[in-house]
């Protein structure tokens, strides 16, 4: 298998998940956005990199406690005119659709938007890192959110304390990363000027930012 294809066995999963019936045509690869509109809503997260499918299970419970001490951190931070998303759709093509575990976009833009976000609208993409993104999150969408021109990336490992890696755009690529760790105080500028400790992504109930 060659660097940047899809494994046979996502491609199986996704073609399984479709229940066929004598109305139904499956799509075949390589795949479009316009296919990837028809999937069933079946929990599981379907994205296009370059029209191959990756396709990753329901966030597990520490994933999405991770996103959401997030959310409500960058939300407490924000200007008004942000807004802080989960789980949006961006695509760049009708070959790629990416989606994010978190976004920063203009509230204007999200008026305005019906379904799928244009990278342009993007001030942030963050990504939490599960076993079975680690590759993606690490490495594939580093490459297509800078080639998309996403300015800010930010990658959360939760198995590492957790851990926060923060990429920049500089041209087509990503400067950096800098790495926070948990323990410490991240002091940012960008895309809008707020502080936190990593280690407070996986504080449990009873945690006020």
């Amino acid at each position: 298998m060659g660097e940047g294809e899809t494994p046979d066995t996502e491609w199986v999963t996704a073609m399984a998940t479709i229940e066929p019936t004598e109305h139904t045509a499956f799509p075949v690869a390589p795949f479009t956005v316009d296919d990837l509109l028809k999937f069933p809503d079946d929990g599981n997260r379907y994205e296009l990199f370059n029209g191959s499918l990756v396709v990753s299970p329901a966030p597990t419970p520490r994933h999405q406690r991770v996103i959401t001490r997030l959310l409500v951190i960058l939300q407490a931070a924000a200007p008004p005119e942000l807004e802080c998303l989960s789980t949006v759709n961006v695509s760049p093509s009708n070959e790629d659709l990416y989606i994010p575990d978190l976004v920063v976009v203009p509230e204007q833009v999200s008026e305005a938007v019906d379904l799928i976000y244009a990278p342009s609208d993007l001030l942030l993409a963050v990504e939490v890192v599960s076993p079975s993104s680690k590759s993606h999150d690490r490495a594939t969408k580093v490459a297509a959110y800078a080639d998309a021109g996403i300015p800010l990336y930010w990658r959360i490992e939760p198995m590492e304390g957790p851990t926060v890696y923060i990429y920049e755009l500089d041209g087509r690529t990503y400067a950096g990363p800098t790495v926070h760790k948990a323990g410490t105080t991240v002091s940012l500028s960008s895309p809008f000027p707020v502080s936190f400790d990593p280690g407070d992504l996986l504080r449990l109930r009873g945690w006020n930012p």
